[in-house]
């Protein structure tokens, strides 16, 4: 069984999975957001691919803990995706994961450029790893 944590954004949605045995996230890819026909469609690929049965996707909240409009469309996204897909989706708290993983980029003196390509799916990586540390029972 294999989880997938998104990073949904208005250009991208970051693309992480777990390894097979649910301890470990890695991230997976960008998708580039196109027609939301065509998004759905990739993810739907991934599901089927990997045999995704949980799908994690990040909600943004605002540091006083009320959702903003941009919270408003990753839950519209999630009821979207649990609809299409036939696969539970979970939200989870994502505030400062891009903050995380752009920290993380710098220190390893990624240059800008790459740091472009892979931070929504290293903030992915840390929605979905930050969700199966605090959800499953090891």
């Amino acid at each position: 069984m294999r989880w997938m944590g998104l990073d949904y954004g208005d250009r991208t949605i970051g693309v992480a999975l777990s390894d097979e045995l649910g301890w470990t996230a890695q991230g997976l890819e960008v998708i580039q957001r196109r027609k939301p026909e065509q998004d759905l469609e990739r993810l739907e690929a991934i599901v089927k691919q990997y045999e995704v049965a949980v799908i994690v996707v990040g909600l943004p909240k605002n540091m006083n803990n009320t959702i903003g409009p941009r919270g408003e469309l990753a839950i519209a996204f999630s009821q979207e995706l649990e609809q299409k897909l036939n696969v539970p989706v979970h939200l989870w708290d994502e505030r400062l994961t891009t903050v995380a993983a752009t920290r993380t980029l710098l220190e390893a003196d990624v240059s800008r450029k790459k740091r472009k390509t892979v931070i929504d799916k290293m903030a992915a990586q840390l929605i979905l790893q930050g969700y199966m540390d605090a959800n499953m029972k090891r």
